[in-house]
């Protein structure tokens, strides 16, 4: 990426041991002259790395389409503000091939079947200077034939517009470009180039007949970027978007198979959900009613067994009341009758003395 935007963007080297493939965007705000660009740039780290390989393009898919459904999600917003969103989506994905020379991995294939109907894929040999010109154009001509076999489609550089047709399709002839990267640079005779320096000689990064960088970066950057992203926008999203309202229950036929508007459609939803809302109303105030007699009933059985507990109470304080002036009525009669005895003792006890008394003075 540094020798395609001639900018050194700074990055570390990710280790080879992760046990998951991850996805690390980095956005950047580039400018030549007037021409502003915001770059973002996501590297996919760790892809490949793993023993068990079945699952390494799903991190993929799921990044894309989270990026599709942010956008459909800004889009659906009552008060949506499309000209100041910053569009995340992957307008294009450099497939970088290891140059092995003997065709497309298994998970090459897997992984850009699962990604053509999502993403502008652009197929590259990476380190195209490890094997010779002639095993080059095999290797090419292999993966072509490949894609082709397995029903892969990738990018094709378009050529309606007259203006660009016959080098768009002169440069169709030339995927998978073959190319070399490097951020060294040498100086060739008079002039310092972006190259690659080995012991038998140097690779030119610039140079179109040492690889197709150059053809590359005019393909990317200064002819179809606008239709990459326009491509992104009109197919892929859209397939997204179609897919995604279908699921919310918005489709462009109806049950007899007969086309519909989106404002049919909607009505349709709008007055199916208000259906159901009302339904759901009607079933709650049952459920309402239905709780309100259930605790009208226990409020009730509550209310008996108080009831019951205060009689039985009353009934227990008047039994005890009345045991009570009973025991009283009985300690006030023997209260009487001790006084009446104590009285009657008296009345002995002053007797006896006063015959004793008698007796004393006839003596």
């Amino acid at each position: 990426m540094d020798s395609l935007f001639n900018t050194n963007f700074e990055s570390s080297p990710s280790p080879h041991t992760l046990p998951t493939v991850k996805l690390k965007a980095h956005t950047y705000e580039l400018q030549e002259s007037n021409v502003r660009l915001k770059l973002t740039i996501v590297d996919t780290v760790g892809y490949g790395d793993q023993i068990n390989k079945e699952d390494s393009f799903k991190a993929v898919v799921d990044y894309i389409d989270a990026q599709f459904e942010n956008y459909l999600q800004e889009e659906l917003k009552i008060k949506r503000s499309l000209s100041a969103y910053h569009d995340s989506r992957v307008h294009v994905c450099l497939y970088f091939i290891c140059p092995t020379g003997h065709g497309l991995k298994s998970i090459d294939l897997v992984c850009m079947k699962k990604l053509d109907q999502k993403v502008n894929i652009i197929p590259i040999i990476a380190k195209a200077d490890t094997i010779s010109k002639t095993e080059l154009q095999k290797f090419k001509s292999k993966i072509v034939a490949e894609l082709q076999n397995n029903g892969v489609s990738v990018y094709q550089f378009p050529v309606d517009d007259e203006s660009v047709s016959e080098v768009n399709a002169s440069m169709n002839a030339h995927i998978p470009f073959a190319v070399v990267g490097s951020t060294d640079f040498v100086r060739v005779g008079n002039k310092t180039v972006r190259a690659r320096q080995y012991p038998w000689g140097t690779v030119q990064v610039e140079n179109e007949s040492h690889c197709d960088f150059v053809k590359l970066r005019e393909m990317l950057i200064r002819t179809n970027m606008e239709d990459m992203r326009e491509k992104t926008h009109c197919k892929h999203y859209e397939l997204y978007r179609k897919k995604r309202l279908e699921q919310m229950g918005f489709s462009d036929v109806d049950a007899d198979n007969k086309p519909v508007s989106f404002q049919q459609t909607f009505e349709t939803k709008r007055s199916n959900h208000l259906q159901e809302l009302q339904q759901k109303e009607d079933e709650m105030r049952q459920m309402f009613v239905v709780r309100v007699k259930e605790k009208e009933a226990e409020l009730k059985e509550a209310e008996k067994e108080l009831h019951a507990k205060f009689e039985k109470l009353k009934k227990d304080h008047t039994e005890e009341r009345k045991k009570i002036e009973e025991a009283r009525k009985k300690l006030e009669d023997e209260i009487v009758e001790f006084n009446r005895r104590k009285a009657q003792y008296q009345q002995m006890g002053q007797s006896h003395h006063t015959l004793t008394l008698g007796k004393s003075k006839k003596k």
